[in-house]
């Protein structure tokens, strides 16, 4: 164990991420799905052969099917999640009333696991055991791994996810708007979705703490790749059929 003599008192004390920790899979994923999946889209198609109205049509069909999508997907799974945790914790309520000394064990048990001595955790355990509120919340946080202020709402979830795929999808398909020649189209929306993938990776690493110019360039990287695969199957389905 560190000691606290060797605390620096000049290093700066930093935040957590805060209350919006739990939603920034919904935000990354809602966004970059958006990004790499609409581009991919539109890059197949211009390698197809499709006019520039054409792809714009498509893009949006896309973009509005994958934002239901990816909304209700994200509401069914975060409300199944949580519909998990709240039958969990019921169960737990009965075993507490019923099989006490079982859960009694269990928290010696974890508190073992994370090396406290025996005469700490049988004080812990008779603290906890006094109160049934604390014990449940103890029995979230150790057994299952959540804590009130980290569990999502589903509607929050679904929101940020369909709207954030839309947004997404902005630099891909905008730019069949203003011309109608496609690969003229294609590349302002290579352009536009290559510099909306790195700051999004970049972004993230507000939250991660990671290196952003090493984050964006691997976001920007895999739509690269899949960029490629896109449009040579686009070409290939243009030339044989």
């Amino acid at each position: 164990m560190a000691s606290r003599k060797n605390i620096d008192p000049e290093v700066i004390y930093r935040p957590h991420t805060g209350a919006t920790r739990q939603y920034i899979r919904d935000i990354i994923l809602g966004v970059n799905d958006g990004l790499v999946s609409i581009f991919l889209l539109v890059v197949g198609v211009v390698g197809g052969g499709l006019s520039a109205n054409q792809v714009l049509l498509t893009g949006v069909a896309a973009a509005i099917a994958g934002a239901v999508s990816m909304a209700s997907g994200e509401y069914i799974a975060t409300k199944s999640q949580e519909e998990v945790f709240d039958r969990e914790m019921e169960l737990e309520k009965e075993h507490l009333k019923y099989h006490r000394e079982v859960e009694r064990q269990e928290i010696r048990d974890m508190f073992g696991d994370m090396g406290f001595p025996d005469d700490e955790v049988t004080h812990i355990v008779e603290v906890v055991d006094a109160d049934d509120n604390a014990f449940l919340r103890v029995m979230m946080a150790l057994e299952f791994g959540v804590i009130d202020t980290e569990r999502r709402s589903p509607y929050t979830a679904m929101v940020m996810s369909g709207l954030l795929f839309l947004l997404g999808s902005l630099p891909s398909i905008l730019p069949f708007v203003f011309t109608d020649d496609p690969i003229t189209g294609l590349w302002i929306a290579a352009i536009a979705s290559g510099i909306a993938l790195f700051a999004v990776g970049a972004l993230k690493t507000i939250a991660t703490h990671t290196n952003p110019i090493t984050s964006g360039l691997e976001n920007v990287s895999v739509a690269v790749g899949g960029a490629a695969v896109a449009y040579g199957v686009g070409r290939l389905f243009d030339t044989a059929v």
